[in-house]
């Protein structure tokens, strides 16, 4: 029994750590008693030294000294901050004035708006919260379909997974061992197309089923309280209106993801910054208080919190899983997966993607990236490429029917019951949790079908002057054999050689110490 645990005990590690996550135990601890129950199981049967728990807290050190995770709690209360600075209900107000006039018009000024704010917050729930509170009402207002309606909002508030400054980047780079600056400049090509991607869906809704989105109403167009029409003074107004909202946002996009590009700050650097942009926003829009500043300080710490126990209970697991050779058992299963380098990527985002009907995009990124990593790195697959791929595909875990946190977020915030307008005073009919989930099916294809682009096209993520270089894994591993072959035919002749006289006499070291021992001789006469 205990030489059939010792062959197996990576396998039974993984394994337990599936049922502990299965039956809802918190994934920190989860990782945490696992790693520390196999580690003394490890030690028991030998497998281990007993001086391996004597590493741990080497790791938690180092995890306190990354100065990298510190950008998780600066994005984080940026975010919270300009959710509650006005910045939003701004944005959407005149963007949606601007295309209100065509068909799906608000739901454009959403996808826009949602890019907007993920660039300038980086946080999923602000996003679908703000939108979900602001623009869901108008919609319905107006008549369009509570189906595309609540997948828009809920989709656009999930580009803040691949936009930087995504956190969801931040914590691939740690874990993948690379930039955060080139996961954001690699996530830039992806996070466009995604966006024109969700714009040409409303699009082909726009021409099939005008009825689901229809336009504003001329009455319905106002800025400021007087009515918009087509003269060249109130575009003028709108015009106006638009490049002024549109300056702050901007400037704080170029504050933080321009100066990292640039150069000029590291991307903790460039969150500090951006903090502090703002702060500076909020007081000067007069929205700042001590309740807001409170509450923004307690959900980062919290969010911070999360994070730094899930990590130190990775470490934890990682730490007995690497020492009982859990690594080499994930890579021998994936590198002898059929198709090469493809059929790993395909396995892969298979499995991300069924996995993100559980987990998050925490627990995916500190439990599977890491298990992955070395195999992709083995196959020769950019660990940049494959980290924005990952990244993209971890956006599905947020739309994830039926456990997507921004169909959770989108639906704290829809009307559960029936409702009366309070523009027009019609009675209106609420959201169902249905209706949000068949409306978040058709954006899950669309992000499915933006993992397929950047595996078709890997060009689509940038490194600036770096080439992204595709290695075929069978070529790779043809090679590996050969090179071993080359090895074991080179040990073999060297074996035979020991035992030839012959071989032995034209050895040069051997001559050398004759030579010497003849000159002594010689001397000594």
């Amino acid at each position: 029994m205990q030489e059939l645990i010792a062959a197996n005990i990576a396998p039974l590690m993984f394994g337990s750590l599936v049922v502990f996550l299965l039956v809802g135990y918190p994934v920190a601890f989860s990782l945490g008693a696992c790693g520390l129950f196999y580690s003394l199981v490890g030690i028991e049967l030998g497998l281990l030294p007993a001086s391996l728990l004597q590493a741990l807290p080497l790791r938690i050190v180092g995890i306190m000294q990354n100065d990298t995770l510190l950008a998780i709690p600066f994005f984080t209360f940026m975010g919270l901050i300009l959710e509650r600075s006005g910045m939003a209900e701004d944005l959407l107000d005149t963007i949606g004035q601007l295309f209100g006039p065509i068909r799906g018009g608000l739901a454009y000024a959403v996808i826009f708006v949602g890019a907007m704010l993920a660039a300038t917050t980086g946080v999923v729930a602000a996003s679908v919260i703000s939108m979900g509170l602001i623009s869901l009402p108008i919609m319905l207002r107006y008549g369009y379909d509570r189906r595309v309606a609540s997948g828009v909002i809920a989709a656009s508030g999930t580009l803040a997974q691949i936009i930087p400054p995504s956190l969801v980047l931040i914590v691939l780079a740690d874990q993948l061992g690379q930039s955060v600056g080139d996961l954001y400049q690699g996530a830039i090509g992806p996070a466009l197309l995604l966006t024109g991607l969700y714009v040409l869906y409303v699009l082909a809704i726009s021409l099939v089923r005008p009825e689901w989105v229809p336009a504003m109403p001329a009455a319905a167009r106002t800025l400021g309280g007087q009515p918009l029409d087509s003269g060249w003074h109130s575009q003028l107004r709108l015009y106006g209106r638009v490049a002024l909202v549109l300056v702050p946002p901007l400037a704080l996009i170029f504050l933080v993801l321009g100066t990292i590009f640039l150069g000029i700050a590291t991307p903790t650097e460039g969150g500090a910054m951006g903090a502090v942009g703002a702060l500076v926003m909020a007081i000067l829009r007069r929205r700042l208080d001590m309740k807001l500043l409170r509450q923004a300080m307690d959900s980062t710490a919290r969010l911070s919190c999360f994070v730094m126990f899930i990590l130190i209970g990775s470490t934890v697991f990682s730490l007995a899983f690497q020492a009982v050779d859990g690594p080499k058992w994930v890579e021998h299963l994936l590198t002898g997966l059929p198709g090469g380098a493809l059929g790993f990527l395909i396995v892969v985002n298979l499995l991300i993607f069924l996995l993100a009907f559980f987990l998050d995009f925490f627990e995916l990124a500190f439990i599977v990236v890491p298990l992955l990593a070395p195999v992709a790195a083995a196959l020769g697959i950019d660990l940049v490429w494959f980290g924005v791929l990952l990244a993209v595909n971890m956006q599905t875990s947020f739309m994830h029917p039926p456990f997507g946190f921004a169909l959770f977020y989108l639906r704290s915030v829809a009307p559960e019951r029936e409702y009366t307008d309070a523009v027009t005073g019609r009675r209106m009919a609420p959201v169902t949790i249905g209706q949000i989930y068949r409306g978040a099916v058709p954006f899950v294809l669309i992000q499915l079908t933006m993992v397929a682009l950047i595996i078709a096209f890997p060009q689509l993520v940038s490194r600036g002057d770096k080439e992204i270089t595709r290695i075929d894994a069978d070529a790779v591993l043809q090679q590996m054999q050969t090179d071993q072959n080359a090895i074991d035919a080179a040990d073999a002749a060297s074996a035979a050689e020991s035992h030839d006289p012959q071989a032995a006499d034209e050895d040069p070291l051997k001559a050398l110490q004759e030579s010497m021992e003849a000159d002594r001789r010689a001397t000594g006469k």
